[in-house]
């Protein structure tokens, strides 16, 4: 498996470009912004894009989103729940952060349980709601692509449109802390962690 971490935008978040070692098909996973740096990831080590993943709706995880479809014409995945983030500049607050305004419709839904094929690799969709409404999370192997729900000792901020903190911590303790403790966790922001470190030292879900 290929897999590199990339942070992008004016907030630093971590965009994640994944592929099959035998077939070179990828998946971008929340291009913030920094469209020419991803593409030339993707170029460098001969990527052919197959996917653009948004985990969910919001400005700093879509900034480059708008240029790496446009370069790359790779279909784009959400969840259906966070549509209408995607579709508006003032809800998903890119008008609000000095870059690109995004206002884009998807390609293609992401439901729970859904799965998408690289080559041998098998990416399954968790639908894990509480930061948005159509939160995701991407299950690869044992890797997990957390987007902003669980973070390294911290989760997801839930006051915003959509955020619900009752639901978010239901979807990481009924969703994602059942997953093999040795998993590593790949957030939207911030270092990796563990499930195994998180179970017993995350403070909102210990």
């Amino acid at each position: 498996m290929f897999l590199e971490r990339t942070e992008v935008g004016v907030y630093g978040a971590n965009c994640y470009i994944l592929a099959d070692d035998k077939t070179n098909e990828a998946a971008v996973i929340d291009p913030g912004g920094d469209a020419d740096k991803i593409v030339k990831i993707l170029k460098d080590n001969e990527l052919q894009l197959k996917y653009i993943i948004l985990t969910h709706g919001h400005g700093d995880h879509i900034g480059g989103l708008r240029e790496l479809k446009q370069k790359t014409n790779a279909p784009i995945y959400i969840h259906r729940d966070d549509l209408y983030l995607l579709q508006d500049k003032n809800k998903n607050f890119s008008a609000l952060m000095g870059g690109p305004e995004i206002e884009m419709e998807a390609d293609a839904f992401l439901e729970d349980g859904d799965v998408l094929k690289l080559g041998d690799l098998t990416l399954k969709t968790i639908h894990t709601p509480g930061h948005t409404r159509g939160g995701i999370c991407i299950h690869v192997d044992n890797i997990l692509l957390t987007g902003d729900t669980l973070f390294a000792n911290s989760i997801g901020r839930t006051d915003l449109d959509g955020g619900n903190h009752q639901q978010i911590i239901q979807s990481i303790k009924e969703k994602l802390m059942i997953l093999q403790d040795d998993t590593t966790v790949l957030p939207g922001h911030g270092p990796a962690s563990k499930i195994g470190i998180e179970k017993t030292t995350n403070p909102f879900i210990k």
